[in-house]
């Protein structure tokens, strides 16, 4: 008999750093899901990505085997990142935390492209740019 999806799990985890706990065991464990192959799977994927948030993707079928599919980062993390503030503007309009070049930004609608909902490297440039202007972050040439 072919295995068959049960379930499909969402979770953002720090790359190469699950475990067991919250909320790697609080999604998976229902399903039945062997956690300890999961996060040693999982760690082995991303260890390059270390503590970075990695949303995933997790496909669970009816003999408890389960597969797994990797996404590129939030926006939102990564621009943090290469603004190198802690977080987002708490009133973006008046107050400004950071800022990102063009080329930055550029690098991170490559990087996020394929997940995005975008035609083109123009579109997720711009939607990069909105997601930057929201958390207070400014662009510069």
């Amino acid at each position: 008999m072919a295995k068959q999806k049960t379930a499909e799990v969402k979770v953002q985890i720090p790359g190469g750093q699950a475990t067991p706990a919250p909320p790697v065991g609080t999604s998976l464990g229902p399903h039945g899901v062997n956690l300890g192959q999961f996060v040693k799977q999982f760690n082995d994927a991303t260890r390059d990505l270390n503590g970075m948030i990695v949303p995933v993707v997790i496909s669970i079928y009816n003999d408890r085997s389960f597969d797994f599919v990797l996404k590129s980062p939030p926006a939102a993390v990564l621009l943090k990142k290469y603004a190198q503030v802690a977080k987002g503007a708490a009133n973006p309009r008046t107050e400004k935390v950071g800022t990102v070049t063009k080329e930055q930004v550029l690098e991170i609608a490559k990087t996020k492209q394929k997940d995005l909902n975008s035609p083109n490297m123009d579109h997720a440039y711009r939607i990069i740019c909105g997601t930057a202007r929201s958390m207070g972050i400014t662009i510069v040439e």
